[in-house]
């Protein structure tokens, strides 16, 4: 199902594995094992860790934020019942896994009207991967989780606001513009 929905939106073009489920998936890259799975609040300190890891290589220096990490595990509390989270990850079983991307997506239910019931919408959010493995298939496999998980919740449409630098991605991946800085993907294919 999920090969057949990522070749419908255009993810069979953005290099990674071949499939991927709602839950995620996994493949080697390099000689490492390479997975892709719905995060829980197991993980919020290594999401906290990544976030920061992931700012500092893009900024190209540490960040002095000394509460930053009791900040992030707050707002995953307030967001956590609203948001679905995946986690990418390097590493194997017996040594153990290390985490290297992340996506978010916040689903959102429109207020009913009269003769229409409230219709579910997701939005992504703070995608990101860590340099290293950007060639990897990881954002590929973070967004072709989302978009099966997106479907499976029956979202009438995926919406991001992707940056400069990412905005080619999603186009290939098939999301199209909707208005100024906004993309939309029809995850029903």
């Amino acid at each position: 199902m999920a090969e057949t929905a990522g070749a419908a939106n255009g993810l069979s073009s953005v290099p990674g594995p071949d499939a991927a489920g709602p839950g995620g998936s996994e493949w080697e890259y390099g000689g490492r094992q390479l997975r892709v799975r719905v995060a829980d609040e197991r993980d919020v300190t290594a999401l906290a860790r990544l976030r920061r890891q992931w700012l500092e290589e893009r900024a190209g220096r540490p960040v002095a934020d000394p509460g930053f990490e009791e900040a992030f595990a707050a707002w995953w509390r307030v967001e956590q019942p609203r948001r679905a989270f995946w986690i990418a990850e390097a590493g194997s079983e017996r040594a153990g896994f290390t985490p290297i991307g992340s996506i978010n997506l916040l689903e959102t239910v429109q207020m009913p009207r009269p003769g229409s019931r409230g219709a579910r919408t997701g939005q992504l959010g703070n995608a990101f991967v860590l340099r290293a493995f950007t060639e990897a298939g990881v954002a590929r496999a973070l967004l072709t989780a989302v978009v099966a998980h997106s479907r499976d919740r029956g979202h009438r449409r995926l919406m991001l606001a992707p940056t400069a630098g990412s905005a080619s991605f999603y186009r290939r991946a098939g999301f199209r513009p909707a208005g100024e800085g906004l993309l939309v993907l029809d995850p029903r294919g």
